[in-house]
């Protein structure tokens, strides 16, 4: 593991031209990292798409993972009708993308996700949430389920960015809420989009393989370090808390 994390150091430091130092602020993603919510997110996009006449697959949506609901609207309303999506549609098609979802029940918890929380506030750094998601449903379950772990004004969700992931604004802005600079912050996320936008704002990434993903897909996007689960999240985060 040590090695692993010192190669995964290194990395980062040919990527940026500086060392890593002490992080002062962690970045969480929500949906596959938080919560295991993407399987549900899935089922309730492709249902929607099919009751708006829009052809796609379930699976496909990992890989569209992190964008907000209008920019993954937009790109749907661009394949299938060779145009972008009027903000009435926008606003329809998430909305009841959105009552689907609520209707499939409550997504659990990611297994190992609270012991990173956990290292990381006994380390006396900061919890920032980045998300590319404007669901309430999953949003308002963070103080009941991680309850002290993100502060309101700590989160940034769909509503706080005007171009969400990949690109880099989201984590510059959880960095800017946290008083952090690039290189003293950790974005931890599970989509090649959120990897993308985490390893673009200077930020030190870790790449969790939450979903379905090909090994070295996350490394491949970006990520500084690809690892299996958040259990195994826990100890690098833990280890780079002593530096």
């Amino acid at each position: 593991m040590l090695k692993k994390i010192e190669e995964a150091l290194a990395a980062y430091c040919r990527r940026t031209g500086r060392a890593f130092e002490r992080p002062e602020v962690v970045m969480f993603d929500m949906d596959g990292i938080l919560f295991d919510s993407m399987p549900l997110h899935c089922v309730a996009w492709k249902n929607v798409c099919d009751e708006y006449g829009i052809q796609a697959s379930r699976d496909e949506f990992y890989a569209t993972e992190g964008r907000t609901g209008a920019s993954t609207i937009d790109m749907l309303c661009r394949r299938q009708f060779g145009r972008a999506a009027t903000e009435e549609e926008v606003k329809e098609i998430y909305a009841r993308k959105c009552e689907l979802f609520k209707q499939l029940g409550e997504p659990p918890l990611i297994a190992g996700a609270r012991d990173v929380i956990d290292a990381v506030l006994a380390g006396g750094s900061v919890c920032v949430l980045v998300t590319g998601s404007g669901q309430r449903s999953v949003l308002d379950r963070l103080d009941r389920e991680y309850p002290g772990a993100f502060a309101p004004e700590m989160r940034v969700t769909a509503f706080d960015v005007k171009r969400g992931k990949p690109d880099p604004e989201p984590y510059l802005i959880g960095m800017e809420k946290g008083g952090a600079q690039p290189w003293t912050a950790i974005g931890i996320d599970n989509a090649p989009l959120g990897v993308e936008s985490s390893s673009k704002s200077g930020a030190f990434t870790i790449g969790v393989r939450t979903g379905p993903l090909e090994e070295g897909s996350l490394l491949a996007s970006g990520a500084d370090i690809e690892i299996n689960s958040m259990t195994e999240c826990a100890k690098i985060v833990s280890q780079l808390l002593l530096i």
